[in-house]
């Protein structure tokens, strides 16, 4: 568990991933994960109200410059744009979001917004 108040945190470029997209896509570290900080979950496996809060602590705590979320195009997966959307409603924060979403079939960007 990535502890919210990490020094890595501040000032960062944050990378919300879900735990199958490093998989899909071949390009993960290239083309996302470079010069950013990272947190991964999944969220049809986990509790998706515990990332609230824990994003919700990590957005309190740290100044987040911009936050980019890769999730696969299935349905579960969009969860973890839910917690990402909750979680700065919570902590009344305005950071900059991007949402990628990669496809399961070929593994390649089908949205990016």
């Amino acid at each position: 568990m990535t502890p919210p108040k990490a020094p890595f945190f501040n000032g960062a470029d944050l990378l919300i991933a879900a735990d199958c997209v490093p998989f899909a896509y071949a390009n993960f570290h290239e083309d996302f994960l470079r010069n950013k900080a990272v947190v991964i979950g999944c969220p049809k496996l986990d509790d998706v109200n515990f990332y609230v809060d824990r994003l919700t602590e990590i957005f309190e705590n740290s100044n987040i410059k911009s936050l980019t979320v890769v999730h696969m195009e299935v349905p579960c997966c969009s969860g973890i744009v839910w917690a990402t959307k909750q979680a700065l409603e919570k902590a009344g924060k305005d950071i900059p979001l991007g949402e990628v979403t990669i496809s399961a079939r070929d593994g390649k960007v089908i949205q990016q917004v």
